[in-house]
């Protein structure tokens, strides 16, 4: 597909798209993950996007129960991350209708759930979606099985994505149900092949791990042989993450089973970093200048600068 210039607020510009650039695989959901791929196609020569696919709140739930396909949203905004020049379907994805039946829902989701009903593939739907709005990458979902986010807080169960976002009390586990969810194959394939695998930042328990409860995409993870960077968050979500630091977020990852081998935070942030407790981990710390300066969110230039620097 052409160059295009980064959409939306972003200064990234985009790298050159030839076969000898990076490939780039960033696992996560939500604007977190968004705002990675802002990053990643700065430098990336290609650049996959593995999404989780459990939400159940908004219209991704509606829509989930209405027509059974996985979670529509958090895809469609990785979807517009990627996509090319401000083009008018690049706008008309995040348009959200106001009154009637269609009120909540955004265009995007819409888009993608007639693609998926009318190709019956929901990979080749979003890949379809990708071309509507000129994506420069691909985006899949973790899994087209139905899942359902399922953890374990303080000891009580807790069942759902919105739920869980809104637990109060330490999140000990979070789950698939069921816990055999069969991974996207090309996702699978993509981290597999990859030069770099991301992992964005974002809502810890229920954008990032529930892309690794999907075991093959974990295993997958685990034997590449590019090397895996956790983005840190830069604040904490309330009351999802209420009273954890950066380096407890990285140890919420290993004790799912996740693999990291890179640590990229920025010094000073509200979330701190132990950065001898991350090495006896077996991960390296790398501190860096990622954030916008006022501490709130990922500069995309400054995020892409920094992961470049560690291919």
């Amino acid at each position: 597909m052409p160059c295009a210039s980064i959409i939306g607020m972003s200064t990234v510009t985009d790298a050159a798209r030839d076969h000898n650039g990076p490939a780039v695989v960033a696992l996560g959901g939500g604007h977190g993950l968004a705002v990675a791929l802002r990053a990643i196609r700065g430098y990336a020569g290609s650049v996959t996007a593995v999404v989780s696919v459990a939400d159940d709140g908004g219209s991704s739930g509606r829509l989930r129960r209405d027509h059974g396909v996985p979670a529509p949203g958090d895809l469609r905004r990785c979807l517009v991350a990627l996509a090319g020049e401000d083009t008018l379907w690049s706008r008309a994805f995040e348009h959200r209708f106001s009154g009637g039946e269609l009120h909540g829902h955004a265009l995007g989701n819409l888009v993608i759930v007639g693609l998926a009903e009318m190709l019956q593939d929901f990979t080749r739907a979003l890949d379809a979606a990708g071309e509507l709005v000129h994506a420069i990458g691909r985006v899949l979902p973790a899994t087209t099985d139905p899942v359902v986010l399922k953890a374990d807080v303080e000891g009580h169960p807790v069942q759902g994505q919105v739920a869980v976002k809104n637990s109060t009390g330490r999140v000990r586990k979070v789950e698939l149900v069921p816990g055999d969810a069969v991974a996207c194959p090309d996702a699978v394939a993509a981290i597999a092949g990859a030069d770099q695998i991301v992992l964005a930042p974002g809502s810890l328990f229920t954008s990032l791990i529930p892309v690794l409860c999907v075991r093959e995409l974990r295993e997958a993870v685990a034997v590449a042989t590019a090397r895996v960077v956790q983005v840190a968050n830069l604040r904490p979500q309330i009351p999802e993450t209420e009273g954890l630091d950066a380096t407890d977020h990285l140890v919420a990852v290993l004790d799912h089973g996740g693999r990291v081998d890179d640590f990229l935070y920025e010094p000073g942030a509200a979330l701190a970093v132990d950065e001898d407790h991350v090495r006896r981990l077996g991960v390296r710390p790398v501190p860096a200048q990622v954030g916008d300066g006022g501490g709130e969110i990922h500069d995309p230039a400054r995020l892409a600068l920094a992961l470049e620097a560690l291919l």
